[in-house]
């Protein structure tokens, strides 16, 4: 079974490689979301996300016998980064399978850390690195459905908690489950009063319809500004610890998402990317008054990356 236990360990695994990052007050967004406004900003973090957590806890924890070819990994682009810095950390090869379309930013940023990319279809990601994994024996890092990634991922949590443990919500982006699998375990360890919610896309609402269906659903392939949250389909090990912890699940729209993202940039001064910015959207988009959410509740959003480029920041321009 899974458990703080596993977030702890991985915690002190990862103390010597990571920032804590901090929990901020953006006291000047409080009256425009209706909340007290807390960010996790990870988009301050090495690698410029969460990823790495998860990602490096993995890799530290696998025998050097099963490093030796080398690692692969499917990712958006965010988890590429972070294998790809364990990877050089480690003074092993790396190999990440991202989509063709992925942001330029995040492809480089790949690159710059001595891994190989290979790119294709979003929903081919997984078929391709596990053909590699067989052809050339690379040990598979999956980008959430591993509990070893879920409890690298938690740490966060746990420092929300002690940084903030009067916290009344925490909002977390949500794709395949590996951020709010360990950030809800830890939050509901450490503050059991506290209620996360998960946001997903709008146009992808893979977890909202696991549970309404009573079981994990793999829904069409879609597109949206939240690059990094397309997964169509829950983890298996992520859904029940996710439907265990999690409150609920808000879809947020793409032109909220950039809204937020704005928002974050111009009066937060807080550059992050548009899958990051989705629990900011969802407050705009006045989805947290299902949940009651008054003025003077403390609400934690996650910001979970900032791997954004120049061209994304200019599009901007035209949001109101």
């Amino acid at each position: 079974m899974f458990g703080i236990e596993e977030i702890q360990a991985a915690r002190e695994r990862l103390a010597p490689y990571i920032y804590q990052t901090p929990v901020i007050h953006l006291q000047n967004l409080d009256e425009t979301l209706g909340c007290q406004v807390y960010i996790k900003p990870e988009c301050m973090q090495r690698t410029n996300s969460f990823k790495i957590r998860g990602a490096l806890n993995k890799m530290l924890t696998l025998p050097k016998e099963e490093l030796k070819n080398g690692v692969v990994a499917a990712s958006s682009g965010n988890h590429g980064k972070g294998v790809a810095f364990a990877a050089k950390l480690l003074g092993v090869k790396a190999t990440i399978v991202i989509p063709d379309n992925a942001p330029q930013v995040k492809v480089d940023g790949i690159r710059n850390l001595g891994a190989e990319v290979v790119q294709c279809k979003l929903s081919e990601r997984h078929v391709i690195a596990g053909q590699l994994s067989e052809k050339y024996g690379y040990t598979i890092i999956h980008p959430y459905d591993d509990y070893q990634i879920i409890a690298g991922q938690g740490t966060l949590g746990l420092e929300i908690a002690e940084q903030l443990p009067d916290a009344d919500f925490v909002v977390v982006p949500i794709g395949g489950g590996g951020l709010i699998g360990g950030v809800s375990t830890a939050v509901k360890s450490e503050i059991p009063g506290a209620r996360v919610i998960g946001a997903e896309p709008a146009a992808l609402r893979r977890y909202a319809k696991s549970v309404e269906a009573g079981e994990r659903v793999n829904l069409e392939e879609q597109r949206s500004v939240a690059d990094a949250l397309l997964t169509q389909k829950p983890g298996e090990k992520n859904y029940p610890i996710v439907t265990a912890n999690v409150e609920g699940f808000v879809g947020v729209k793409d032109e909220f998402m950039l809204k937020a993202m704005k928002l974050l940039l111009m009066e937060g001064k807080i550059l992050a990317e548009p899958s990051s910015c989705i629990g900011i959207g969802a407050a705009l988009q006045g989805e947290l008054k299902k949940w009651n959410v008054k003025e003077s509740d403390r609400v934690c959003f996650v910001v979970s990356g900032g791997n954004v480029g120049l061209d994304q920041i200019k599009k901007l321009e035209s949001i109101c």
